[in-house]
């Protein structure tokens, strides 16, 4: 059931005086101050910011959340810890949208208050970055501005890079930019993938906030893609480096008609079992053949995201979700480029990155479970519809192997995955207490719909290995909230 107007200002004012986001507000006139006579009243220090929100569209309230992280957390040394602040937001946003009426406030809650202590973490690592204002005597004139990015981001040039997409944001248009993001924020296996996770999610959002605001972003964006340690990539043949160059020299080998072959579930299940031991070239050469003999480009896709499952399921963790997050970045790059080229680079570089997750495990000396995606075994629920879903979540907190055989017994009784999907999402709100959660969620769920039919419980199965199960605990924040409402 829907809140009540007087509850869901309550809750606003409740939930975010205990972010501890009071007391630094703007003075307000008493006229300003006055309020329908037919309206609650809240305490006086929370209602300004009860009202800011009260008027405020979501797009305003969304880019004034995306914004705040850009200018006061520093996507460096790495782009990903603290600067999830800024990382998660689309993923919250996508959950909001997604959740039912007396939920929504949750994930965008949450974003709020990480932020804060994202912010309060980087006064403490990095005494208090705040990203200055661009060089303007230094921006390269509008008609050089594209030439003058693609220069600086060669020859790993921070500074000149800065001045350049500023100047590139001013004179060009959104899609012309994004290109260029497409070429460069994926290029390297820095960051277990968060450049190319950061580059999509900010075409996401400035979808939503508006180009208005993209000067900001696509310079927070463009020092993140340009961190690459103490060694300058230009001058250097750094692993990380490897494939996405070699990947430029196969795209060639690609027939023309390359997006014209058919799928083949038996062909993407032989691509699995190449992935679970080839090298980063050769999973891109052995894309590269597939492709040239007739191979549609779903199966291939389908093979890139069954291998990342069997990642999760094999060591659930941070390197193995992101083998799911990165590919589900590169998969919208994949959809949303305009250029051939760059699109048949992308997917070569999904291929690759699918290797390197799985070595970055071999280098941590990871222990990794004897499970396959492709041989993972159906067992019934107990029960069926809403109850079979809960049994379904209840064991994902005790037995996490269970349950993904578990989910795949019940979608072969019921086929439609809804009940599954929205409980997966409901936990998240209520017990997701990482970023990580709120961009797995929103990354696999998103990703199911575009997994072929054949493979796609699989999938969801698999996802079970790091969504939330109904026994895990509440946030503190739903909790603050909660004893807030109570009072």
């Amino acid at each position: 059931m829907s809140l009540s107007n007087d509850r869901r200002q309550f809750l606003c004012g409740a939930a975010l005086g205990s972010l501890g986001l009071v007391g630094r507000l703007p003075l307000v006139s008493a006229e300003e101050a006055k309020l329908d006579s037919k309206v609650v009243r809240l305490d006086s220090d929370v209602e300004p910011l009860v009202r800011l929100i009260e008027e405020t569209s979501r797009d305003r309230l969304l880019a004034a959340l995306f914004l705040a992280g850009v200018r006061n957390v520093e996507p460096r040394p790495s782009v990903g810890f603290k600067f999830h602040a800024v990382l998660v937001v689309n993923a919250a946003h996508l959950s909001s949208l997604a959740a039912p009426d007396a939920e929504r406030w949750l994930p965008i809650f949450w974003a709020l208050d990480h932020f804060k202590v994202a912010q309060a973490q980087n006064q403490k690592e990095r005494a208090g970055w705040r990203m200055p204002p661009v060089k303007e005597s230094s921006l390269p004139p509008a008609r050089h501005a594209r030439k003058a990015f693609v220069d600086a981001m060669e020859k790993w040039d921070a500074e000149a890079a800065d001045v350049a997409i500023a100047s590139l944001t001013r004179s060009a248009g959104a899609d012309e930019v994004t290109e260029l993001l497409w070429q460069y924020a994926p290029r390297d296996f820095r960051a277990i993938g968060h450049k190319a996770i950061f580059a999509a999610n900010t075409r996401r959002t400035l979808g939503v906030i508006g180009w208005q605001h993209a000067e900001p972003v696509l310079r927070s964006l463009t020092y993140a893609m340009m961190s690459s340690g103490s060694m300058n990539p230009a001058k250097s043949d750094d692993p990380a480096d490897r494939p996405g160059r070699k990947n430029h020299e196969l795209v060639k080998e690609i027939r023309e008609t390359w997006l014209e072959g058919k799928p083949d579930q038996a062909a993407a299940t032989e691509l699995l079992a190449m992935f679970r031991q080839a090298s980063a070239e050769d999973a891109s050469k052995t894309v590269v053949s597939f492709l040239n003999k007739g191979l549609g480009v779903q199966s291939i896709w389908d093979a890139i995201f069954a291998a990342s499952s069997e990642l999760l399921m094999r060591r659930p963790g941070i390197v193995s979700l992101h083998s799911l997050t990165t590919n589900n970045a590169l998969r919208f790059a994949f959809e949303t480029s305009a250029n051939d080229e760059t699109r048949r680079w992308l997917l070569l570089q999904s291929a690759s990155f699918v290797t390197l997750f799985r070595g970055e495990l071999a280098s941590r000396k990871e222990t990794l479970a004897d499970v396959s995606f492709d041989k993972l075994e159906p067992l019934a629920t107990k029960e069926s519809g809403v109850m079979g879903v809960e049994e379904i979540f209840a064991d994902v907190t005790k037995d996490k192997s269970l349950a993904a055989r578990k989910v795949l017994g019940y979608l072969k009784a019921n086929p439609d995955a809804r009940l599954i999907t929205d409980a997966a999402r409901r936990l998240i709100f209520r017990k997701g207490s990482d970023a990580h959660d709120y961009k797995f969620s929103a990354a696999v769920l998103e990703d199911y719909a575009h997994v072929s039919p054949g493979w796609r419980d699989r999938y969801i199965a698999a996802s079970v290995y790091w969504l939330k199960g109904s026994g895990d605990k509440d946030t503190d924040l739903v909790r603050r909230t909660r004893d807030a409402m109570k009072g």
